[in-house]
């Protein structure tokens, strides 16, 4: 059965506040919103009480959908925009929920024009305009720097501006040269890095699938940027310096996100 936050999730003008029991157990099972300032915390919650009140939740594939699914989404949803605002959330409205990984049909046309299908798993999907798709066996896997609900709100904020192509709108203080300048070039080196690491058959501490695109590495690296910052900090200091300036956010300074001394 439904809980009772659903009770004024279909439109209503003034939302009821989170529960506290409900927003105390959200923040202390995701570590990174638990090293939130007072402050943080309780700005990050009225976007999700808004947020919850914006948008359609659907859970698919047998899934019971629940008050705890839809608050941890959007809590963790909400992160990248806590200085943004949630303006940058507009233009679409359904979230899905699925139990599990789910298959998502593809089609790719070759370089001689054939036309081949095939079946895509996936444990999250963004598009542009339209819903956002994610796993919630994924999504409580937060907290060590795989966070499939960042990646794919991360591209929302990719696509405000068209294709999720690692160039999001950018504030007046970012000039989109230096942007672009920045972000691929710790593409570049983060693809050498990859390389290497399958070449001495080992693994980059940083989900290789950052390597796919510009878009994906974008969407990954800000995974990482909110739930280990220190490992970007340490690896890309020019790359996390930028993304404390797109996101208004410096998550290293945080308590318990630094590293411990050695």
């Amino acid at each position: 059965m439904i809980g009772r936050l659903f009770d004024w999730l279909r439109g209503t003008a003034t939302p009821a506040p989170i529960p506290d029991a409900l927003w105390r157990a959200t923040v202390a099972g995701l570590p990174f919103l638990a090293a939130l300032s007072a402050d943080e915390q309780a700005r990050l919650r009225a976007l999700a009480t808004q947020f919850l009140a914006e948008k359609e939740f659907t859970a698919v594939g047998g899934l019971a959908l629940s008050d705890e699914i839809t608050v941890s989404i959007a809590a963790q949803g909400c992160l990248p925009i806590l200085n943004l605002g949630l303006g940058w959330y507009r233009g679409w409205v359904g979230i899905v929920v699925y139990p599990d990984e789910f298959v998502i049909p593809r089609q790719v046309t070759d370089e001689f024009g054939v036309v081949h299908e095939y079946d895509d798993i996936a444990s999250g999907e963004a598009w542009e305009g339209g819903p956002l798709l994610v796993s919630w066996r994924d999504a409580q896997m937060a907290g060590a720097g795989y966070n499939v609900v960042i990646h794919e709100f991360a591209h929302k904020i990719d696509m405000r501006n068209g294709d999720a192509d690692g160039m999001p709108p950018l504030p007046p203080d970012i000039p989109p040269r230096e942007w672009e300048t920045t972000l691929l070039a710790a593409y570049d080196d983060f693809c050498a890095a990859v390389d290497a690491a399958e070449a001495a058959g080992e693994e980059t501490l940083i989900d290789p699938y950052a390597a796919e695109n510009p878009g994906e590495f974008f969407a990954v690296l800000s995974e990482v940027f909110f739930e280990t910052p220190a490992l970007l900090r340490g690896d890309c200091p020019a790359l996390y310096a930028l993304f404390a300036r797109f996101y208004r956010q410096d998550p290293a300074l945080r308590p318990g996100m630094a590293p411990p001394d050695p």
